[in-house]
């Protein structure tokens, strides 16, 4: 666009516009500026609600930018641009790996109320959460292997989508099975946790 404007002049009453793929895809990119910060939103208002605890639900949502490492890896490893299909593969990836942080804070959680000291509980929980936490990883990844290899008639877009979704799934499934359970004791308090989740242990 930049070139064009710079070297084609057009005569008066003349004016050029840009449209087919570009359009929609300028057309699509607005609508996730609106539609990612609103996801954020319901999914950080959901945390919240489930755990009663900011730091908790902030805790699980802070593992979902870890999805972006492996993502644009998985993306430049195959020679492919950041596209509206591939903003939609961002997304999916972040709910998978919301929703392993969930299994994996809740255990700890259930450790802790049960009376465990917080090291412990940490361990047994990451121990415990390990394969249901890998099954979820492998099955989606493996699944959506086959698209993110396909070179098919319709690749250019689930191509995209599929190879963000394997590679962000690789990166969070790491961070959140060797992060989280060392962030999980720098915002729980030492002390013990009641059986009510709005104990005060967990604000």
């Amino acid at each position: 666009m930049t070139k064009v404007k710079q070297q084609v002049h057009l005569p008066a009453g003349y004016r050029m516009t840009w449209g087919g793929q570009f359009e929609n895809q300028q057309r699509a990119l607005k609508r996730l500026m609106v539609i990612v910060p609103l996801s954020t939103l319901g999914i950080f208002v959901l945390l919240f609600w489930a755990f009663k605890s900011m730091r908790f639900a902030l805790l699980v949502l802070f593992m979902a930018p870890f999805t972006w490492i492996g993502g644009i890896a998985g993306l430049a490893l195959a020679g492919l641009h950041l596209s509206v299909s591939a903003a939609v593969g961002f997304i999916a990836v972040a709910g998978i790996s919301v929703q392993n942080g969930v299994i994996m804070v809740e255990q700890f959680l259930e450790g802790v109320r049960d009376g465990k000291p917080l090291a412990e509980a940490v361990r047994e929980g990451a121990v415990t959460r390990l394969r249901p936490i890998l099954m979820t990883a492998l099955m989606a990844g493996l699944g959506l292997l086959p698209a993110a290899l396909s070179h098919g008639i319709g690749s250019e877009t689930q191509r995209p989508f599929a190879v963000v979704i394997v590679g962000g799934i690789v990166s969070a499934t790491v961070f959140t099975l060797l992060l989280l359970p060392l962030l999980f004791p720098l915002v729980c308090r030492s002390g013990p946790v009641g059986k009510d989740a709005d104990d005060q242990d967990l604000r």
